[in-house]
């Protein structure tokens, strides 16, 4: 059968219509449509450059892996000064900025990231602030949650402090005073080492909270000793690693340590080399904040 000229051009609009409806789908089919769902978790602590503290990590990752069965987990140290500390040991740890970036790499599209951090200072702050970032990004995640610190609402610190009491070492006899050095900041979460303060003491009339770098100090602690009348004080990190502070700045032997100061004062002093994380009770908490970020990531 002969096909006229007539024929053909009658022939052409209808076959670039076919094209015009094709093309996009095609185009789709390549670049546009939506990447399956791949879900994720980034813990992000401040870190340690003490391999003692490895315990309190190893801890919260068997939590997690337990809570989170089948779910990729992935580390980060927020402190850029520790991460060049074991990068020149030669262990290499991720800042969350590069934990994410390898995670979008991988085509991870839903990410929860716990911090691991006691307060919601400068470190949280930075966190949140960084990898809510990678959301929406293009070819990016399409959801970035992030659990809250240790302490941050009222049922937080309840649980806090029974965690802790738990915890104190069973010979402590009730006349014996126990010492918290928090790290502190010049950041408004500092609060919480007062507002800590308040809370144990209504659990506990010995326990006292001070802090490194904020307040209260060594020597608001010093007042409150005084007057609970304690010979023997129990020394222990309100920090999640017995790391630098701990061994150095607690329960060091140099001469400005806590522990040296307060033997100079005429107390017996025993140093627990135990970070938080190290209590169940208190890697719970934690878990607990990541089970609701995990939740928040929704499968869209």
């Amino acid at each position: 059968m002969q096909c006229r000229f007539g024929d053909k051009i009658k022939f052409i609009p209808a076959l670039l219509l076919v094209c015009c409806l094709l093309i996009p789908s095609l185009a789709m089919a390549g670049h546009g449509e939506a990447k399956p769902v791949k879900k994720g978790i980034l813990l992000a602590a401040f870190g340690s450059s003490m391999p003692q503290a490895q315990a309190s990590f190893d801890a919260i990752d068997a939590a997690v892996k337990k809570t989170f069965p089948g779910v990729p987990v992935y580390w980060s140290f927020s402190s850029a000064i520790i991460r060049d500390v074991l990068a020149k040991e030669g262990r290499i740890v991720d800042s969350p900025a590069m934990a994410m970036t390898k995670m979008m790499d991988a085509g991870f599209t839903h990410v929860a990231v716990q911090s691991l951090h006691t307060i919601p200072g400068e470190e949280y702050s930075g966190i949140l602030e960084t990898v809510k970032a990678f959301e929406g990004m293009p070819k990016g995640m399409s959801k970035v949650t992030v659990g809250k610190p240790l302490l941050y609402t009222n049922d937080d610190m309840l649980r806090t402090v029974d965690a802790i009491v738990a915890n104190i070492p069973k010979d402590r006899k009730a006349k014996d005073a126990v010492v918290l050095m928090g790290h502190g900041t010049p950041h408004a979460a500092n609060i919480y080492y007062p507002a800590s303060q308040n809370y144990f003491s209504k659990v506990d009339p010995k326990i006292f909270v001070g802090t490194v770098e904020g307040s209260p100090s060594l020597d608001d602690v010093k007042v409150l000793l005084k007057k609970s009348k304690s010979k023997k004080v129990y020394l222990m990190p309100y920090m999640s690693v017995a790391g630098d502070h701990a061994r150095n700045d607690m329960a060091g032997d140099e001469d400005d340590s806590w522990k040296s100061e307060l033997t100079k004062e005429g107390y017996k002093c025993v140093p627990v080399l135990k970070g938080t994380a190290e209590f169940p009770q208190v890697v719970e908490i934690w878990v607990d904040h990541l089970k609701v970020a995990f939740k928040h990531l929704g499968d869209h």
